[in-house]
């Protein structure tokens, strides 16, 4: 929002959230029906229906963009600026998708009110030639005196001050304005199509390649990364940058063309110094790298590279995925297919360079077959790097999430060494732990008789901490008392199927502020929360622990609590509430 938000700042349909796709539904639905349906051949015309398909193409084309751009940021190589990106930007441009709905609907109604918009032909080089010569001239000239009158206080503060909230910016940036600014934007850039449609020179083709031009060179302009080589420049000098406009506010105000800023002595000198900074800045080598893979099918959509305002929430699913089910089944595929890890995030925790690979891989394609890493590094005995699987903290964040005063919890789930060693050291600590089958057996048996009384081979549920790991059945959920408590101890959180329940997060630990960079959700875990495996990671890091934790070895638990609050992190509170029934 600018600083002092003035008339018709907000979007027409900002009120109906995710149903402003609604608005669209009329236009669109009319376009089919009169194109399968319409009796005449004069009522079948394929202009009408291809703006649906035009509508599409645009936002598939921001899609690629914003993947593209996180993706080299996260790498490294050729980024401009080093500030990260927050939350609150993310949250600032989830409304990119406004603009192109505009676009849609006055292309609808010019269709409707218009004849001169009906049966245009496919291709007519007149058109594109007259489209091309306006854009260059008028259009080029208008935008620089607006975009200067825009940064005049008065202006600045009512609009556009809200797209220049962000520094570091992001393909989605140039497109974030207030819903007065894109009419005025759009005023200009309708001014070649209006011309090449009213002279009857006007095509499918000289409307969409202007369309896909604007579109490509504001995206490319607002990534915070360098992408035209520098022999480009002397061929067509128009692909200058645009994101140090973002950082010199009173320099680079054309839109394409820098001619006017030189022409009228507004370009910003260190302009030609940033753009070879950036060409010669290579990729990040990181200190501590997360390893991830995709989890449930729809998580491709939560992928940082996928959908920004997705990835900035906590992974839920949505009812208008089964619609996108084709992607999804073609993304399951490819995985089989493509096996390369690939850089989707990086963070820096003070001088600690982190960041996170993904395998391209879906949960249930996943097969444990390295026995947490053990084989890996019998493989690599002089491997140089450290392999952390982060056991230790997700075993010490259980602990310390479990209520005070606590005399008895139930231990459901599969076993894994984290639920072992939760057992093990509850034991120790006089707290009973109820198990059933075979799992009692395999315990008992590694604690020394006076601490194995507290080791209790129960079906009985009537304690209200429940520790539950993956395969807790909904079964079995239901036969815990009113009130429990659901601590998971894996990376997967047990489905809600009580209401009268409650559930905490899998083992996570807040973040310190001094992490910088965080933009999306791991996962399900609320924002600016991370895993205790990822978190491990870090902690041997920073601590400078020169030994793997893989396998059936454990880190010391006291100590990587310890070291994890002192670095900042602090565990997430339990609801009073639940404290109170626990």
């Amino acid at each position: 929002m600018a600083t002092k938000p003035g008339i018709l700042t907000e979007w027409p349909w900002a009120s109906l959230g995710n149903l402003k796709y609604l608005v669209l539904a009329p236009f669109v639905g009319h376009s089919i029906y009169s194109f399968f349906m319409g009796k005449e051949e004069s009522q079948r015309d394929f202009s009408y229906i291809f703006i649906f398909f035009y509508i599409v193409m645009r936002m598939v084309h921001h899609q690629m963009w914003i993947s593209l751009s996180r993706y080299r940021t996260a790498k490294g190589d050729n980024r401009i600026l080093d500030r990260s990106i927050e939350f609150d930007q993310v949250d600032r441009e989830t409304n990119w998708d406004d603009q192109i709905i505009l676009n849609g609907v006055v292309f609808y109604i010019g269709y409707l009110k218009f004849a001169e918009t009906h049966h245009l032909p496919l291709w007519r080089i007149d058109g594109i030639i007259i489209t091309a010569l306006i854009h260059t001239g008028p259009v080029e000239f208008l935008y620089y005196w607006l975009h200067r009158a825009l940064h005049h206080h008065f202006l600045y503060s009512r609009y556009h001050s809200h797209h220049h909230s962000s520094i570091v910016t992001e393909p989605h940036t140039a497109v974030i304005h207030p819903f007065a600014e894109i009419v005025t934007y759009y005023t200009l850039f309708f001014i070649p199509l209006a011309t090449t449609i009213f002279t009857g020179t006007a095509s499918i083709a000289s409307i969409v390649a202007y369309s896909i031009y604007l579109d490509f060179m504001n995206l490319m302009g607002h990534c915070n990364f360098e992408l035209i080589p520098k022999w480009t420049f002397s061929i067509f000098p128009p692909l200058k940058f645009h994101s140090l406009h973002h950082t010199q506010f009173r320099s680079n105000y054309s839109l394409f063309m820098p001619m006017y800023d030189y022409l009228y002595g507004t370009v910003d000198k260190s302009s030609d110094t940033l753009y070879e900074k950036s060409l010669e800045r290579k990729a990040e080598l990181p200190d501590v790298v997360h390893l991830t893979h995709l989890t449930t099918p729809e998580s491709i959509y939560h992928l940082r590279l996928g959908f920004a305002s997705l990835a900035s929430k906590p992974h839920t699913s949505k009812w208008y995925f089964w619609l996108m089910s084709p992607v999804t089944l073609w993304s399951f595929f490819i995985t089989w297919i493509y096996g390369h890890t690939f850089v989707v995030e990086r963070n820096l925790f003070r001088n600690l360079k982190i960041q996170t690979w993904a395998i391209p891989k879906y949960s249930i394609q996943e097969k444990q077959v390295n026995k947490n890493g053990e084989l890996y590094i019998r493989r690599h005995p002089k491997l140089k790097v450290k392999v952390v699987d982060g056991s230790s903290l997700a075993v010490a964040v259980v602990l310390n999430s479990i209520p005070k005063g606590t005399s008895q919890v139930v231990l459901r789930g599969r076993f894994s060494k984290v639920a072992y060693s939760i057992a093990l050291a509850l034991c120790q600590g006089g707290t009973q732990v109820m198990i059933d089958g075979e799992e009692y057996k395999r315990l008992k048996a590694l604690l020394n008789p006076e601490v194995a009384t507290n080791l209790v081979p129960s079906k009985s549920y009537t304690s209200k901490i429940w520790l539950v790991g993956d395969g807790l059945s909904e079964d079995e959920q239901l036969k815990a008392p009113k009130g429990t408590l659901f601590i998971p101890f894996s990376q997967f959180p047990p489905r809600k199927v009580r209401k009268d329940c409650f559930y905490f997060n899998t083992p996570a630990m807040n973040i310190p502020k001094h992490l910088e960079n965080v933009d999306s959700c791991e996962n399900w875990l609320p924002r600016r929360v991370m895993s205790a495996w990822r978190i491990a990671g870090i902690l041997h890091a920073l601590e400078g622990w020169n030994e793997h934790e893989c396998g059936n070895k454990m880190f010391d638990i006291d100590k990587v609590w310890k070291a994890s609050l002192q670095h900042g992190f602090s565990p997430l509170t339990t609801p009073s509430a639940i404290e109170a029934k626990a």
